[in-house]
């Protein structure tokens, strides 16, 4: 049990990373040790050893069964999985609430976050060729293209909700990459926070006699996010991890470029807000700015001897 607590709190630490732009689970799986546990863990999975699962009758079966999800080390991924969703669902409402409130201040924040981000991680590019630079210019004007339509109004069809999912969950495998950075690029941040919220405040009202329709619209909407994230962990997070491997250099560079192109959209909502809602004054905008970027460097001063 002191195991399980012990994971389920790491990922709680996790999930709390990935609710805010800039900052990476990945990169707190790295600070609390379990960054190699967990992509073995992932990659480990092969559906095919869930078989024995379709006989629960057979006490062979069952016993085939739990043997390969201790191979696969599904009791840690559980356990990992429920801190992460903890933290996601507790801490949600609170993002939620401070970019709809207090636009200025939170995407000031989350600027200096990102900014920050893609210069710790640009230091990571031991080498810049002719190519890695070509590729970075290409990443830019993508990221900047992208926020440039979000920002004014995003889909949120099932499918754009589907592909958020699956990119996010990226994040996972990507230290100093944020799962909720590429969700406000794709112009879900607000929206996802809003409806997780949503989704919660209705299964409470359950209890109090509420209607059932609110849960099931909110959910519909979190299942689709849901099977998207379990996807992409299986195609996108390992194509990704394939892509590291093999061309680390120009990967890294292509992503952290995403981040400074991406800039566009922190950007135009404080501009945006200025002097139309609380806080909202280039003062708190420059002054949140500061902090997350303060938070970033002093985050990696102290863990510049991790490998990432």
């Amino acid at each position: 049990m002191r195991e399980f607590l012990a994971v389920y709190l790491k990922g709680f630490s996790m999930g709390a990373a990935d609710v805010v732009p800039g900052v990476s689970g990945a990169t707190i799986a790295l600070i609390v040790g379990i960054y190699d546990r967990l992509i073995r863990a992932i990659t480990a999975i092969d559906p095919r050893s869930f078989r024995p699962a379709l006989r629960p009758h057979d006490p062979e079966a069952r016993t085939q069964l739990r043997t390969e999800l201790e191979r696969m080390d599904i009791p840690f991924l559980i356990t990992l999985g429920l801190g992460i969703s903890t933290a996601i669902v507790v801490l949600s409402r609170v993002m939620h609430g401070a970019a709809t409130t207090y636009p200025v201040p939170t995407y000031g924040f989350f600027f200096g976050l990102i900014a920050a981000s893609a210069v710790v991680l640009y230091g990571e590019v031991e080498t810049w060729t002719a190519g890695r630079v070509a590729v970075s210019l290409v990443a830019i004007v993508i990221a900047f293209f992208i926020t440039g339509v979000t920002v004014g109004g995003a889909s949120h069809s099932a499918l754009m909700v589907f592909v958020a999912g699956a990119v996010a969950i990226c994040a996972m495998v990507l230290p100093g990459v944020s799962g909720a950075f590429f969700l406000l690029i794709l112009g879900q941040y607000e929206y996802m926070t809003g409806v997780l919220s949503a989704f919660v405040d209705g299964l409470i009202g359950l209890f109090n006699g509420d209607a059932l329709a609110p849960v099931l619209e909110a959910g519909s909407v979190v299942a689709v996010f849901g099977v998207g994230a379990v996807i992409g962990l299986f195609t996108m997070a390992h194509a990704v991890g394939y892509a590291l491997e093999r061309y680390r250099a120009a990967t890294l560079a292509f992503l952290v470029s995403l981040m400074v192109g991406a800039l566009r959209l922190p950007f135009v909502e404080v501009t945006t807000n200025l002097g139309s809602a609380p806080a909202g004054t280039p003062t708190v905008a420059v002054v949140a700015g500061l902090v997350g970027a303060a938070a970033v460097l002093l985050v990696d001063r102290y863990t510049d001897d991790l490998e990432y």
